[in-house]
């Protein structure tokens, strides 16, 4: 099939990694050795960075990034990295998040969730909310105004910050201030025109979306005693009132474009405050190609929604 790229994103597509998921080991182990060469960058100078083991059944490890040299308490950002829910690490989000928690001036907590399939939902959803617990428990000790917590990420990590957001909710807290929901991975029933259409599209595709799928839900969906799909895959959440204000993204030429503007639409329905982006020539992950102006667009965008969602009133 023949995709309208924009003309700066055109000539990276053959150039970026292609993986198959049904071998999960050959595409972790290519992940590492991508970013293994990739160049290394100057971290800020004007930030701490430190990582924290949260104890408990099971641990969870986190990131924490705290700018320094500012009067708080700060806003703060729990971060989930995306993967398809079976790839990534803090690792992989850890430069962008170090500039983007000095360039906003908020504390950051990056999470280690487990990956399916060797933890399958609700175990990666859990680790999430521990953490998201935790950054609210000790806002003292971390520096954090308890009313400006935000949670975001990217793909698998957009579709799992939905997920907490609701879960939060249910559980009655921690309140979230803002969700950053950026080209979410949201619904499992792969049924939106663009997850039809789109079987061959640079990185992320329909194929891998089964797979992804697949691997995420092949343990139980009990969360709370009682039946949570919706938490895996909000899409089917039936009530999405009383959530966070949320900033959303998409791509045009990604399967999971659709479900990302279908969850919008239903979050404004139920009085939920949303800001939408869509990026026109773009693909999922298509920011990868930083240089492009679209790519620095996209990543502008995102720090100027940051910032107004952390201002205070």
């Amino acid at each position: 099939m023949g995709y309208r790229f924009d003309p700066e994103l055109a000539p990276w597509v053959d150039m970026l990694p292609k993986g198959d998921l049904t071998d999960l080991a050959a595409v972790r182990s290519g992940m590492g050795g991508l970013r293994a060469q990739m160049p290394a960058i100057d971290l800020p100078e004007n930030l701490e960075i430190q990582d924290v083991v949260i104890p408990g059944s099971p641990d969870v490890r986190v990131r924490v990034y705290t700018p320094t040299g500012l009067t708080g308490p700060l806003p703060a950002q729990v971060y989930i990295h995306g993967g398809g829910f079976i790839l990534g690490d803090i690792e992989m989000v850890s430069d962008g998040l170090a500039k983007t928690a000095a360039d906003v001036g908020a504390v950051i907590v990056s999470v280690d969730y487990r990956l399916a399939p060797e933890t399958p939902f609700p175990g990666g959803l859990e680790d999430c909310y521990t953490a998201l617990k935790w950054t609210v428990d000790n806002a003292a000790e971390l520096n954090i105004d308890t009313a400006r917590v935000a949670i975001g990420g990217e793909s698998a990590g957009g579709g799992l910050s939905a997920g907490l957001a609701l879960l939060a909710r249910d559980r009655g807290g921690p309140a979230i201030a803002f969700q950053f929901l950026g080209v979410p991975e949201l619904d499992d029933r792969l049924e939106t025109t663009s997850m039809q259409e789109f079987t061959d599209t640079p990185l992320w595709n329909r194929p891998n979306a089964v797979l992804s799928w697949k691997y995420y839900l092949s343990g139980g969906s009990i969360v709370d005693g009682k039946e949570g799909i919706h938490y895996a895959a909000p899409a089917r959440a039936e009530d999405l009132k009383g959530l966070p204000s949320a900033y959303i993204t998409t791509c045009e030429f990604d399967p999971l474009r659709d479900e990302g503007l279908n969850y919008a639409q239903r979050l404004l329905q139920a009085g939920v405050s949303v800001e939408i982006h869509h990026y026109p020539g773009t693909f999922h992950g298509s920011g990868l190609v930083a240089e492009a102006a679209v790519s620095k667009r996209m990543a502008a965008d995102h720090l100027d929604a940051l910032r107004r969602a952390f201002a205070r009133d």
